[in-house]
């Protein structure tokens, strides 16, 4: 029998079990970043919960549309390195206001990156070892959280580490959602929730009236757009050309572009492909049949909107946790991402120096003028970037 043959005997089992798979791995390996992001830049528990359900629905309803529209396998995602900007940003001037301004700009340049194909490509044309490297220097810190928490608090983080240990051997897709389960059990047992701690958590979406001040727009803007286009982006389109899908990017970008900006107003930061997930839906998981496995990744944004119903009570169990233990499976669950952004800044030997140098400016934390080490390390290293390389006579 050959493979053409066997692919309709699959049916839907497959691809509505790998878009499932889809939906829960998404959710559950980063939700913590997500939360602990949006708390970062000055969202309350509240404002939180209704970012973390925006970004859901705004995912869901993307990933449906579009995949059903090119039936190609269209996942979307929430921009986790984004997340860890957010995090290593702080809370601007202005609060969480500021920035889900910074959040409508960033989605502003994503729609026109979509529009406008010279704009688009200029943003391609940033140096991948550049735009890396700030990726890695943004996800160091969180990345050091579950040695910090195994030193801290042994005996609550270490059975973390472990089991997400374990699982890497066996069942690597499940890692990090286990170290989830691990970490929810931890909480239930040693710190409950406070009374009234799950009195409403009923999802409910919260206005947020953005305002766009400089020093977010700079600080958090610029570099979320970064970060999204370059490592979630330019990535998620290499697993669908990878796997011989080539949507016309302008529609998605705009697509993507539009649902942020609808997200920021409920206190999301970014929706946009998705890169690590995208496998699951796009390779021979999601169907035998190519024609088919755009039903894996609507089935996922499906998934995803019935999680968005427990985005209240995501947030509470956030709020209830040590912060360190939400930090360490948040450092689990982006070690793989941290590898490959080093692996990439790393790759060439004559890029490394400029790669470095935006490295550990990002990492260093350091703010100048209002503005984040994020947009400063990428400035310093494209300064030095241009002076290393050789003019063309």
């Amino acid at each position: 029998m050959t493979d053409a043959t066997r692919a309709p005997s699959a049916g839907l089992v497959q691809p509505i079990s790998a878009g499932i798979l889809v939906a829960v791995v998404g959710f559950a390996s980063t939700f913590a970043v997500v939360l602990k992001a949006l708390a970062a830049v000055g969202a309350s528990q509240a404002e939180a919960a209704s970012g973390l359900c925006a970004l859901l629905l705004a995912m869901a309803a993307v990933a449906i549309l579009l995949s059903a529209w090119t039936r190609m396998p269209i996942s979307i995602a929430w921009s986790t390195p984004g997340a860890a900007l957010l995090v290593a940003s702080g809370a601007p001037a202005g609060g969480f206001p500021a920035a889900t301004g910074a959040f409508l700009l960033a989605a502003g340049l994503i729609a026109a990156a979509g529009l406008w194909r010279p704009f688009g490509r200029a943003v391609a044309a940033i140096p991948a070892s550049l735009a890396s490297a700030m990726l890695a220097g943004i996800l160091l810190p969180l990345c050091t959280a579950p040695v910090k928490a195994v030193a801290a608090l042994p005996t609550l983080a270490l059975p973390i580490v472990l089991v997400w240990a374990a699982a890497l051997r066996f069942a690597r897709s499940y890692a990090v959602p286990l170290a989830v389960l691990v970490t929810g059990m931890i909480v239930f047992a040693a710190t409950p929730m406070p009374p009234g701690g799950l009195g409403d958590i009923a999802p409910r979406l919260v206005l947020v009236r953005p305002v766009l001040t400089w020093d977010a727009a700079i600080g958090i803007g610029l570099p979320l757009f970064v970060v999204t286009m370059a490592s979630q982006n330019l990535p998620g389109l290499a697993v669908l050309h990878a796997n011989g899908f080539r949507p016309a990017v302008g529609p998605v970008f705009v697509a993507t572009g539009i649902a942020s900006a609808l997200t920021a107003l409920a206190g999301g930061h970014s929706v946009n492909l998705a890169a690590i997930t995208a496998a699951l839906a796009a390779g021979p998981e999601g169907h035998p049949d190519p024609a088919r496995r755009w039903i894996a990744a609507a089935v996922g944004g499906a998934g995803y909107l019935v999680l968005a119903l427990g985005a209240g009570f995501a947030a509470a169990f956030v709020a209830a946790s040590p912060p360190l233990l939400i930090e360490a499976v948040a450092g689990l669950a982006l070690l793989g991402s941290f590898a490959a952004a080093l692996s990439v800044a790393l790759a060439r030997e004559e890029h490394r120096l400029p790669a470095i140098v935006t490295f550990v400016t990002t990492a260093s934390g350091t703010s100048f003028a209002g503005i984040g080490s994020a947009f400063w390390g990428l400035v310093a290293g494209g300064i030095l970037w241009i002076a290393l390389t050789p003019r063309a006579a």
